[in-house]
């Protein structure tokens, strides 16, 4: 996983969650208390609800991207952005400011004017955007969008969502947002909570990702809140999203969204890595890939250029269950049958004594612990002649797999 240097913010595994504050230069903006359209009132709210809340970054959009509105053209873009500049150009606190715009010139005109990063809600659809970003040596928000200007966000179908941020190619400092919304009338509500469940898939990208959550309908929906009773829902996504691979958490509760993404942070496993120089200064690299899915496999193996090999990707994850009931001579078999497989098996006999017993004891299981691939366990489901066996392990198998 690489790490982005956004104007000396460092963004990545190595790095604390980053917090992306909101300003709204645009009346058509959903969230009223982030709307500003007079430069000194905008300042003032970046500093005291923004950067003085915890903020490292501002990101300033110009136009409202809700599907129900017009697309803005560049020019007038343009002709808002100044508005934005003159707020930054005011704001007294320290933070790193980010152009949310679909438009190369809109985003070469802030980043020659003092903004320092680019929010690119349309994943490139400009097909200048890149080489405008590289120009500047800036980070650029990449959202996972189809190649067409007027329709941000609109890929439908979970399944497309990373090839979608993969299309037209990354720059050196590109993070990854997987487009959480209503972007189009076809993404469901159950389309978002998918995206949720497999964030960790886009880390096979190699690149920091950021989350747009707040107060999200597949979230509010959940818990059956009001936008302005959303907050909670909120904070306990952004806990989980943190842990499951985000850098970036894009939010108009600045504060509280901290907060949430610190405790998320703290009880993030470590994944272990291992940086050296050689004698002859090559750079080696090690790293614990989060990986929890053979899905999640695939992905990197795609982007490390290996094909996806089910053996592969399959032997990347071990999965571990507890079995308890069988009967003695189901236990038997079990034990055969996984003794010729890539699965490891501890099974104990409760006696009469309720201390442990060896297998040709008279007395019932009392537990089994079975760890193994999917591919093992399946290959043990498919084998076994107990009826309760193959009913149990089929059932386990083919929820692993969905």
């Amino acid at each position: 996983m690489r790490s982005v240097d956004a104007a000396g913010l460092s963004i990545g595994d190595e790095s604390p969650p980053r917090i992306m504050g909101v300003l709204n230069i645009s009346k058509e903006s959903p969230y009223d208390p982030s709307v500003f359209d007079e430069p000194d009132a905008a300042a003032t709210y970046v500093d005291s609800e923004l950067i003085d809340e915890g903020a490292d970054i501002v990101d300033i959009g110009l136009e409202s991207a809700n599907k129900r509105f017009d697309v803005l053209s560049a020019e007038q873009e343009l002709t808002r952005l100044e508005t934005a500049i003159e707020a930054i150009e005011s704001v007294s606190g320290d933070a790193v400011f980010s152009i949310e715009t679909r438009y190369h010139e809109v985003a070469d005109t802030a980043l020659s004017r003092g903004f320092d990063m680019v929010n690119d809600i349309c994943g490139f659809a400009d097909p200048k955007m890149p080489e405008v970003c590289s120009e500047y040596d800036v980070a650029v928000g990449k959202m996972a969008s189809p190649p067409d200007l007027t329709r941000p966000g609109a890929i439908e179908n979970v399944d497309d969502i990373y090839e979608a941020l993969a299309q037209n190619g990354f720059t050196e400092k590109t993070i990854i947002d997987p487009a959480f919304g209503g972007w189009s009338e076809e993404k469901t509500l159950a389309d978002d909570r998918e995206t949720f469940q497999r964030l960790r898939e886009f880390r096979g990208l190699g690149r920091p990702i950021l989350v747009s959550i707040n107060r999200k309908n597949f979230l509010r929906s959940i818990a059956d809140r009001s936008t302005e009773e959303a907050l909670s829902v909120s904070l306990a996504a952004t806990s989980l999203a943190v842990e499951r691979g985000a850098h970036v958490i894009r939010t108009h509760d600045v504060a509280e969204t901290r907060d949430a993404a610190l405790i998320g942070d703290a009880f993030t496993p470590d994944r272990p890595s291992h940086h050296l120089t050689t004698d002859d200064d090559s750079q080696v690299t090690a790293e614990e890939l989060d990986v929890t899915t053979s899905a999640e496999a695939g992905r990197h193996l795609d982007r490390l250029g290996i094909s996806s090999m089910n053996d592969i990707t399959d032997k990347s994850i071990i999965h571990t269950l507890e079995i308890d009931g069988l009967s003695r001579s189901a236990v038997t078999e079990l034990s055969t049958v996984t003794a010729k497989s890539d699965s490891a098996i501890v099974t104990a006999v409760e006696s009469e004594s309720g201390r442990e017993a060896n297998l040709d004891s008279d007395s019932q299981s009392s537990g089994i612990f079975l760890a193994g691939t999917p591919a093992s366990l399946d290959a043990i489901a498919t084998t076994v002649d107990d009826s309760v066996l193959t009913e149990i392990l089929t059932s386990i198998t083919q929820q692993i797999s969905r």
